[in-house]
């Protein structure tokens, strides 16, 4: 109900910003959980009480959810290369665990868990797939995949012993407020900004940040305990997305078309450079691996269960461009 308490983790991030704020213009209270060194930009004009908690810090969590009828739990490590990969998933896997621990001994309500579509298999042939078509450990490439894949099977077995969450998995957000920015953030300033000259032949699902936000809170309003639903946009080409990106920012969309075997020994270089220089390096053998892969995903199921609906991606890009070049990224 509207003036409830709703704890939220991740709302300084992409998603989780855009979901507390769609929380607070519809009456809610908020209580957000950030790091210390968490950036505060997109929070800190919405009046929500924040406490300071890792998201791997259960005491902390229990603590800070004590009045708290529903949660949501954003936060997540959205790296895509790490010096150790590992490391990526031991915090999704150790922060899910965490906070749904916290959520059972706060006795939350009602949970929504944003975990990812990494966490399901793409077709061979391109064609969209939905929440039934799932990754192994040993399908899921990468090791961002992993950990959004193990921390869904945790979170999984938890509702089937009580926990009341459910599951939602956003494809590939863009829009305004991007900060950090995210990987997809990332390409959509570089190609800006005219700086990605060719594409390989691999495709993504495009959705407006703030499309998924109110996903999310049809989730916590119509969705069922212990199910999953996609909360995604339109399948896009990445030769349409660079091409469209470089339209509206009055470029020449790129025509050059690269076979991903030759990129791989640029990739190896580029993470050799990373583990020197700490610095996320712009092209990963492990996006290669998954640039093998149409990356197309179905919403249906969110649409006919919760009347999710997503605006055309085009309009996300608009969004996210005008974001971007206020925020002083394109240059």
């Amino acid at each position: 109900m509207r003036g409830d308490l709703v704890f939220v983790t991740g709302a300084s991030g992409f998603v989780g910003s855009a979901v507390a704020r769609l929380l607070a213009a519809k009456g809610y209270r908020l209580r957000l959980a950030l790091r210390a060194s968490s950036r505060r930009d997109n929070v800190e004009s919405l009046g929500a009480e924040i406490v300071t908690a890792d998201m791997r810090d259960e005491a902390a969590l229990t603590q800070a959810m004590k009045g708290a009828r529903y949660l949501f739990h954003v936060a997540a490590d959205y790296r895509l290369w790490a010096r150790d990969p590992e490391e990526i998933v031991r915090n999704n896997l150790l922060g899910a665990q965490a906070v749904m621990r916290a959520a059972k001994a706060a006795a939350i309500e009602r949970i929504v868990y944003t975990s990812s579509v990494a966490t399901l298999k793409p077709h061979e042939d391109g064609t969209a797939v939905d929440e039934t078509s799932r990754h192994t450990e040993q399908s899921a490439i990468g090791a961002y995949k992993r950990s959004k894949l193990v921390a869904e099977r945790l979170v999984e077995a938890m509702v089937r012993e009580g926990l009341p969450a459910i599951i939602v998995n956003p494809s590939t957000p863009i829009g305004p407020r991007d900060i950090k920015p995210t990987p997809t953030g990332r390409v959509i300033v570089e190609a800006a900004c005219g700086r990605i000259p060719a594409f390989v032949d691999t495709g993504l699902n495009l959705v407006h940040v703030d499309d998924v936000a109110v996903g999310h809170l049809l989730a916590l309003e119509m969705g069922k305990i212990g199910e999953s639903y996609i909360l995604g946009g339109e399948d896009v080409a990445f030769r349409t997305m660079v091409g469209a990106i470089a339209e509206l920012s009055g470029r020449k969309a790129p025509t050059i078309g690269l076979p991903r075997g030759p990129l791989f020994p640029l990739a190896y270089i580029a993470e050799a450079i990373a583990q020197v220089t700490g610095k996320e390096p712009f092209i990963t053998a492990d996006a290669l691996k998954m640039a093998k892969y149409h990356m197309f995903f179905s919403s249906a199921k969110a649409s006919r269960e919760l009347g999710y609906r997503a605006r055309p991606y085009r309009e996300a890009l608009v969004d996210a461009l005008a974001w971007f070049k206020q925020a002083g990224m394109l240059r």
